[in-house]
């Protein structure tokens, strides 16, 4: 029988803390992706990268829920999912990995990557408004400037911009399937277990991903360094990245589950500079400063 008794502040905020960490480290994963990538030889298609990691994240949490649950039980436990939700989800991650592929093709990847990663925090908080939720000043604020920030670090990178409208609607559409995926996720998981939430979501999204990826590409070419790549992009920055991520909703809100992700940019700019080696402008560090800032503001927002 539960107490009545009030949790201190510190056990009030260990919940908190504890979804914020693990959803850093998905954002942390997740910036691996553009390092990793660059270690193949470029012969597969992005439609291809994007389906197939998918499919080699729903065979992750397969293994991973079947070894956590067993079979038997993880089958009943699949049945219990709230499967209309599961079903809007894994289609979002799989418009979110074509849409951002696709839109970064036609804008190129300063212009793509910042419209796709710095509009999902954005439709998250329009999304919540319009659903009769108000997030508050302090998560409004530091997003806007953890957004902007990551604008200034992308484009500080980046060499010729390209401006496609068609793109630029694709990255946009990008960035708001992964604001509705976080948002049905985020109800998905308060009431089933992140291992059985993510292997469901992502069965849908691989199969609807990868006919996509074969109507749209053609013929899957792959050589061994691109399964490789896709191995680890699967297993590793998309599997245990969204397994963290999905975890981590448990006790934070959507809203700054989506402004937290924005770890990843700051990953991938500084795996760029230890691994590929670039040497970005001082406007790259003036966004990554504005950036963790940002994200020092949604953290207390989110903790007090």
């Amino acid at each position: 029988m539960s107490t009545t008794s009030n949790p201190s502040p510190a056990a009030s905020q260990a919940r908190p803390l504890q979804g914020i960490l693990l959803v850093l480290g998905a954002g942390m994963l997740w910036g691996t992706t553009g390092t990793a990538q660059s270690f193949s030889d470029g012969a597969l298609s992005p439609y291809w990268v994007g389906a197939l990691r998918l499919g080699v994240a729903a065979l992750f949490f397969l293994a991973y829920a079947g070894s956590v649950n067993g079979l038997p039980h993880l089958g009943r436990q699949l049945a219990g999912l709230d499967w209309r939700r599961t079903a809007w989800a894994g289609a979002c991650i799989a418009g979110y990995n074509l849409a951002f592929f696709a839109g970064v093709k036609a804008t190129g990847v300063a212009v793509g990557t910042a419209l796709a990663i710095g509009s999902g925090p954005i439709w998250a908080g329009l999304l919540q408004l319009a659903g009769g939720a108000r997030p508050g000043a302090g998560w409004w604020a530091g997003t806007l400037l953890a957004v902007g920030g990551g604008v200034l670090l992308v484009f500080g990178r980046a060499g010729a911009l390209q401006a496609d409208p068609l793109g630029i609607a694709l990255c946009l559409a990008a960035g708001l399937t992964y604001a509705l995926y976080t948002l049905l996720n985020k109800r998905l998981v308060d009431r089933s277990a992140p291992a059985v939430t993510t292997l469901g979501v992502f069965l849908v999204s691989a199969l609807l991903a990868l006919p996509a990826a074969a109507l749209w590409a053609g013929p899957l070419q792959i050589t061994a360094s691109g399964w490789l790549v896709v191995g680890f992009l699967g297993i590793a920055s998309t599997g245990v990245a969204y397994l963290l991520f999905t975890t981590g909703l448990r006790s934070i809100s959507a809203a700054s589950g989506v402004s937290l992700a924005l770890m990843e940019p700051v990953t991938a700019f500084l795996l760029a500079l230890v691994v590929v080696g670039e040497r970005p402008g001082a406007l790259a560090y003036a966004g990554l400063a504005a950036l963790l800032a940002g994200l020092a503001i949604v953290i207390r927002a989110e903790t007090h």
